[in-house]
This record gives structure tokens, C-alpha cells and sequence, in this order.
């Protein structure tokens, strides 16, 4: 007995402890653990995706992490940082962003209380993903190593070591195949019946739309149908068909299913109307192609040059760029010795010689911080007895430390150069425009299109005007005057007033004006105005096109799909250049201001690009709503720091050296750049060479603007009222809109008449005073009161 209760006991104490040591977590616990999991992947997401914008700057906080006063830029601050650059940097790169997907998936199924049999699965094949796509990204984006981390990038190198690109692209294929037939069970019969079923589903709704339509029912009770009427051998098939249509007895079927076939026809007949008026309008516009040819826009000045190269003078060395190796291994040494004082050792040093400023590329050694280097700018100066130093820690794109020093002897970059360049003669873009050269010495050129508008700032005598007339002179040598015209605006009155002698070919100008370059002030506020006339204008055409920007307006116009009779015109681009845009905010202010406003906002899509030049965008010369709009910036040397971040919202600027050099941005990376030198002879010669020859009859006129002053007092002669007057009046009074566009559309008038209508409708009390973009206030409710306005008048 004792032994059997022994062995009991024995059985129980083995039966209990197997029982503490199997751990089954509660519901509860497994709701809180799985919501810590899902909490973890929504901060991993928001740190990944933060950590690509943030990379650069938080590269001197990866060290600070026990640092409380330390802030990091990435959204989740240092940690988001530091956990970042571990999955994204060191890691898998791109591919990183699996974990917090498999994070989220594991943390619902133990919140739901789901069983997790299948995670394993889940976790094993998302590492094999994880790794595929490091490796992928590590072998196709090489350069660019943030895409795929250091253990892609590592990974890749290992294997190419081994077999080479063309070995490692074959293995990647390999796995990917294996992914695909474990995964998603990818055969080559079922991708091959995958297109099989497309071609046949678009192949019976191309037959059978009509039918589909009258009948209401599916694909499949159609061919039941079809196979009724022709073998008449399936009871089974008639009777279901004729519950869904409420047909009669079986010996009626027959007939009864033929009955609607005939109605499919007629139906059939009606919906294939529209289709056919469009092939028509379509065949119209081949057909006038075909005989006519596709509209040319330069036909009117078909035997037009372009501006040749020989005006153009070729400014300093003609062979390029001259190499001083002396100064370089100067150079070199001198930096080197300038960090070693301050004990920072560099692996490997670069230069790249351009035409103003060489770039020394650095690698520091392991350990070394980044902003150590960034904060001994001036010191590096003082060695190099340099005028100014730029430090780019680290280089965009590249795992090194940039720093530009200025050449002694600075070699002149001129627009022959930059104009003669493949680059520029061989450029796709709608509005060309060559600035200069890089530090690398190629030809810079960018789309004023793509831009949409530019904002170029600098102190006074560093090269402003030279960088206006750089790129009036790219888009002289690229466009015909049909392409383009340009609204110049000089308040100083003698910098831009050389173009004076391409007026009829490039210019526009306001109907009343007698100058094409506006000097005035209060000519400015009107051409601004007219400008949005012109923009409303534009985006009419473009809506009653169907068309969402110029560039399909003009294709459609050129392929005579859209009709003249219509109002449909071929739209040049038109490109608004303002000189000294603080001057004009001084004297004009909210005049200008709107208008401006309006056209940044708006005016891209219907091909009208601003070009503004002043000497430092503040806010009370560029608000915000404007500087907001032009995401191109261009800096030239300016005096401080703050100048400098006003201009690009970044250092730098203030360590140019002048005389052209600058620094563009489009909204991403800071580059630098020699601006092209033309010098006003050359500017003189070219417009002499384009305006001898033959020219439209006048510039392009702008539509007419009547300003606040235009006084209306005169026009109330019932005599001299237009014959449209009371046709006018009585659009106005039925719409309850106050505007000279309606009219222009509802009468089909011009813009001059409509406004003169207009200013004749105010001084007969039937609309109120203008309010400048607001619709003018009818005054009379209805009809009956018109007419009884009218009859007074009469009398």
C-alpha cells in the first residue's frame, strides 16, 4: 500500500510539475502582447518611411541616444532614428518594411485570438523575401546602397565574387520562381488559361453587349439561349430561362426566345449611335489631315532662322577647363593635414575640377562623425587661405564628404559652350533652358515647363541679369515665335530693354500699349490682370476640349480635331519674365500681389510660367502662398545666412564666390553651378539677327483689362449703345451674373466689345461697379423689371 501510494504521489508531483512548465498565455495577456506588436509595426513604418527624408541630418545623433537634451529629425525622434538606420542602413534597406507587415499580422491573430499555426509559414516566407528583394535591390540599385542596406549590398558582392552579375541575376530569377510557384502557385497552364479567359471575356462582352443589356442577365443564360434556338434539345435549360423571363408552356419557348433576339437588335442599333458620330468626327479630322496635312503653327513664318552659333562669343579658353596640378596636390594636402590636427582620418580623397570650384570628395575612416568635419568649415578655409569653403556632409547618393574650393584662376563659362552642347541641341523638353555648367563640368539644362515657375534671388551685381538673359537666350535659340512669347517686365528700365527689337516676333503686349517691355509700374498691374484674363480664357478652351493642359490642347489643335469656327486657337507658351520684383511690391503692393498669386497657383497647366528675379525673397516681398508656388529656386552669393535659407531654405549661398556662381534646387538636392556669361553685345547681335527678319504684323496682344478708373459716366447715350444691348441685358438679368466672359460666350463676342457692353450695362444701372476678380452685382431682379427699365429709358 505504502509503495502504491508512493508511486502516486510520485505520479502527481511529475503531473504538476509538467504543469508549471507548459506556459499557455491568457486571452488577456494575449491581447495586450498583440497589441504592443501592432503599436511596434505602426512606429516601424512611420520611422522607415521618415528615415529617407531625415537620413542625413540625424547622422550625428546615432551616437546620442543616452543624450536627453539630443533631438533626432526622424519622426519617432532618436529612436526612430537609431532603430532606422539599423533595419534600413545596416540592414535589408527597402525590404525592411516586411517586418512591421509581419509585426501586424502577428499581433492581429493574438489580439483575435486566431490560431497561429500558419505564422510560422508566414515569418519564414517573408525572411526569404526580405532577403530576396536586400539582394535584388543591391544588385540592380547599386549605386544608390540606402535601397537595399549593407547586408544586401554585402550579400551581393559576396555572391558576384563568386558567379558574377550574370550568376547572381539567374539565382535571383531562380528564387523568384520558387516564391511564385510556393506562394501563388504559379504554373505555366494557369498563366497561360489566366490570358486565355481575358482574351475570351473581352471577346463575348465585344459580342454580346446588346443582348446583356435587354435581357439582364449573365454571360452564361446567354449561351444557354443560343443553344436552345439552335438544337432545341435542353428541357432542363428552357425551363429555367423561361422562370427567369416569364415565358409560356415548352411548345411556345422557341418562338418566344426569338422575340427578344429581335428587340437585342434594335437596341443594339441605338447604343452604337454616339460610337459612330464619334468615328465620324475622327474619320473628319484624318480626312483633313490627309489632305491638307496636320496645322503648322510656323507656317505663317515658314522661312524663319534660328539664331546662329557665330554670335555667340566663345568667353575664355576654348579647350575647357585648364588643370593646375600643383594647386590640386596643394590643395590636397592641406586638408588632409587640417583634419589630421583635429584627428580625423581619411580612407580615401577624390577631386573633380570644374569650371569655378573643385570638389574634393573625402571618405573618412570608421567612427569618424560627420558633423565633426561639417563644423571645421572655417578652419579648412583658413588653411586653404580660400575665399569660400562649402562643405556637403555627406554627398546625396554617395558615402562621402564633399568639400568645394574655389580655383584660383576660374575659367568663364559662355553661353557658345553651354548653347553648342549636345545636351542642350539634343534636349525633349517643351521650354529648354541651358544655365551652365556643373562642378563636373557638364552642361546643366532643365524644362521651364516641368518647373512650372522659377525664383531667382542674390545681391545686387552677382549676376541676376546675366541669369535672365541666360535664359531668355536658351529659349531665343530653341523655340520658333510661334512656340512662345515672352511678357517682359524691367524697372529698371535699362536691362531688359534690348529685346525692344523683337517685339512682333516674341512679345506680347497689351492691346493699348504702345512699349512691348513694361517700365511702368501701373501697366504692370494691368498686364498682370490681363494675364489672368487670359489664363480664365485658356481653361475654357481646355475644358470645351476636353483636354487637362496645353501640351494635348496643341497636339489636338495641330491634328485639326478641334474647330477654329469654335474659338479654338493654337496657345503659345508664355513666359512672364519680372526684374527687381521688390521695386514692385514697394510701389504697387496687394495690385500686384494677387495677380501673382493667382498665376502661380494656376497658370501650369495652360503653358503660362513665371520667372521672377529680386535680391532676397522676404516676406513682405514674396508672401508665402507665392514662394510656395516656385519650387525652383536659384541663389546667387549673398551676404548672410539667413539670405541664404530665405532663398533655398538651406546653407550655402552666402559661401559663393560670385560673378555666376550659384546654386540651383528643384525641391530636393542643392546644386552648384557656373551660369553661363553673355555678355550684352551678343544679347544685341541676336536680336538684331532675329529682327531683321520677317515678323507678324504686331506683337501678340494680351486681352483687353479695364482697370478700377475706366469711368462709365460717358456711356449712357442710348444712341450710342451696342446693338447687342438689350441681347446683353437680358443674358445678365437670366443668369444673375455680372461678367464680361458670359457674354463673350452666351452672344459670341469679343473680348473688347463684350467689355464695352459691359461699362454700358453699368451706366444704365443693370450692373453694379467693377470688384476687381468678383463678378460685377446685377441690379435687376428679373425680366419684368428690365423691361420696364428700358421702357422708362425710352420715354
Amino acid at each position: 500500500m505504502a509503495k502504491k501510494r508512493t508511486k502516486s504521489k510520485s505520479k502527481k508531483t511529475t503531473a504538476t510539475a509538467k504543469k508549471k512548465v507548459s506556459f499557455k498565455p491568457s486571452k488577456q495577456n494575449k491581447i495586450i502582447f498583440g497589441s504592443l506588436l501592432i503599436v511596434l509595426s505602426i512606429a516601424l513604418f512611420f520611422s522607415f518611411m521618415s528615415f529617407y527624408f531625415t537620413w542625413q541630418e540625424d547622422q550625428s545623433m546615432l551616437s546620442q541616444f543616452a543624450d536627453r537634451n539630443a533631438e533626432a529629425s526622424n519622426l519617432l525622434n532618436k529612436f526612430g532614428a537609431n532603430v532606422s538606420h539599423f533595419f534600413m542602413y545596416k540592414g535589408f534597406g527597402l525590404a525592411s518594411f516586411v517586418f512591421p507587415f509581419l509585426l501586424a499580422v502577428t499581433g492581429l491573430y493574438l489580439f483575435l485570438g486566431l490560431n497561429g499555426k500558419r505564422l510560422i509559414s508566414k515569418w519564414i516566407w517573408g525572411l526569404v523575401g526580405v532577403i530576396w528583394g536586400s539582394v535584388a535591390l543591391g544588385f540592380f540599385a547599386a549605386d544608390f546602397p540606402l535601397l537595399g542596406g549593407l547586408i544586401g549590398y554585402e550579400m551581393n558582392d559576396f555572391l558576384q565574387d563568386y558567379t558574377g552579375k550574370i550568376g547572381v541575376f539567374l539565382i535571383l530569377i531562380f528564387v523568384l520562381m520558387v516564391i511564385l510557384v510556393q506562394l501563388f502557385n504559379f504554373t505555366p497552364e494557369g498563366f497561360a488559361n489566366f490570358f486565355k479567359k481575358q482574351k475570351q471575356k473581352i471577346k463575348s462582352d465585344f459580342n454580346e453587349e446588346p443582348s446583356t443589356k435587354t435581357k439582364e442577365t449573365p454571360v452564361e443564360d446567354e449561351e444557354e439561349s443560343l443553344i436552345l434556338t439552335t438544337e432545341d434539345t435542353a428541357p432542363e435549360k428552357v425551363e429555367t430561362y423561361t422562370h427567369k423571363k416569364d415565358i409560356p408552356p415548352l411548345d411556345e419557348a422557341g418562338l418566344d426566345v426569338n422575340i427578344p433576339e429581335e428587340e437585342e437588335s434594335d437596341i443594339a442599333l441605338k447604343v452604337e449611335e454616339t460610337p459612330v458620330e464619334e468615328e465620324e468626327t475622327d474619320a473628319k479630322a484624318a480626312k483633313l489631315v490627309e489632305d491638307f496635312g496636320e496645322f503648322d503653327p510656323k507656317l505663317e513664318l515658314g522661312n524663319y532662322k534660328f539664331p546662329t552659333l557665330d554670335l555667340l562669343e566663345a568667353h575664355g579658353a576654348s579647350g575647357g577647363i585648364t588643370i593646375n596640378q600643383e594647386e590640386l596636390e596643394e590643395n590636397k594636402n592641406r586638408i588632409v593635414s587640417t583634419l589630421k590636427n583635429y584627428k580625423i582620418g581619411i580612407a580615401q580623397i577624390k577631386a573633380t575640377i570644374g569650371p569655378t570650384v573643385t570638389l574634393y570628395e573625402i571618405v573618412p575612416e570608421a567612427g569618424i562623425r560627420i558633423s565633426k568635419i561639417k563644423n571645421l568649415e572655417d578652419d579648412i578655409a583658413l588653411s586653404l587661405a580660400a575665399l569660400g569653403i562649402r562643405i556637403i556632409a555627406p554627398i546625396p547618393g554617395k558615402g562621402t564628404v564633399g568639400i568645394e574650393v574655389p580655383n584660383k584662376n576660374a575659367t568663364i563659362v559662355s553661353m557658345r559652350s553651354v548653347i553648342a552642347s549636345n545636351k542642350f541641341q539634343k534636349a525633349e523638353m517643351e521650354l529648354p533652358i541651358a544655365f551652365g555648367k556643373t562642378i563636373s563640368n557638364e552642361t546643366f539644362v532643365v524644362d521651364l515647363a516641368k518647373m512650372p515657375h522659377m525664383l531667382m534671388a542674390g545681391a545686387t551685381g552677382q549676376g541676376k541679369s546675366v541669369g535672365l538673359n541666360a535664359v531668355i537666350t536658351s529659349l531665343l535659340y530653341k523655340k520658333h515665335p510661334a512656340e512662345v512669347k515672352f511678357i517682359l517686365v524691367d524697372p529698371k528700365k535699362v536691362e531688359l530693354t534690348l529685346y525692344n527689337k523683337i517685339e512682333r516676333h516674341f512679345l506680347a503686349k497689351l492691346p493699348d500699349s504702345e512699349e512691348a517691355i513694361i517700365t511702368d509700374n501701373t501697366k504692370v498691374i494691368n498686364t498682370l490682370n490681363s494675364l489672368c484674363i487670359e489664363m480664365d480664357n485658356r481653361y475654357e478652351l481646355l475644358k470645351s476640349a476636353m483636354v487637362r493642359n496645353v501640351k494635348e490642347y496643341n497636339t489636338k489643335f495641330k491634328a485639326r480635331k478641334l474647330n477654329p469656327n469654335d474659338g479654338h486657337k493654337f496657345l503659345p507658351y508664355i513666359v512672364l519674365v519680372i526684374d527687381e520684383f521688390a521695386d514692385l511690391i514697394m510701389t504697387a503692393g496687394k495690385e500686384v500681389e494677387t495677380p501673382i498669386a493667382r498665376l502661380a497657383q494656376l497658370a501650369r497647366a495652360i503653358g503660362i510660367h513665371l520667372i521672377i528675379a529680386t535680391q532676397r525673397p522676404s516676406v513682405n516681398v514674396i508672401t508665402g502662398i507665392i514662394k510656395a508656388n516656385f519650387p525652383a529656386r536659384i541663389a546667387f552669393r549673398v551676404t548672410s545666412k539667413i539670405d541664404s535659407r530665405t532663398i533655398l531654405d538651406a546653407q550655402g549661398a552666402d559661401q559663393l564666390i560670385g560673378r555666376g556662381d550659384m546654386l540651383y534646387t528643384q525641391g530636393n538636392d542643392v546644386t552648384r553651378l557656373q551660369c553661363a556669361f553673355v555678355d550684352t553685345p551678343e544679347v544685341a547681335k541676336i536680336t538684331d539677327y532675329i529682327g531683321s527678319q520677317r515678323a507678324y504684323p504686331e506683337a501678340h496682344l494680351l486681352p483687353e483689362y479695364v482697370g478700377e478708373e475706366s469711368g462709365t459716366s460717358l456711356d449712357n447715350d442710348i444712341a450710342d449703345r451696342d446693338a447687342m444691348f438689350r441681347d446683353a441685358a437680358e443674358v445678365i438679368v437670366t443668369a444673375q451674373q455680372g461678367s464680361a466672359s458670359l457674354i463673350q460666350r452666351k452672344l459670341k463676342l469679343g473680348y473688347n466689345r463684350a467689355g464695352r457692353i459691359i461699362d454700358q450695362l453699368e451706366a444704365a444701372g443693370i450692373v453694379g461697379p467693377f470688384e476687381g476678380s468678383k463678378a460685377r452685382q446685377v441690379l435687376v431682379p428679373d425680366m419684368y423689371s428690365l423691361e420696364q427699365l428700358l421702357e422708362n429709358e425710352a420715354k
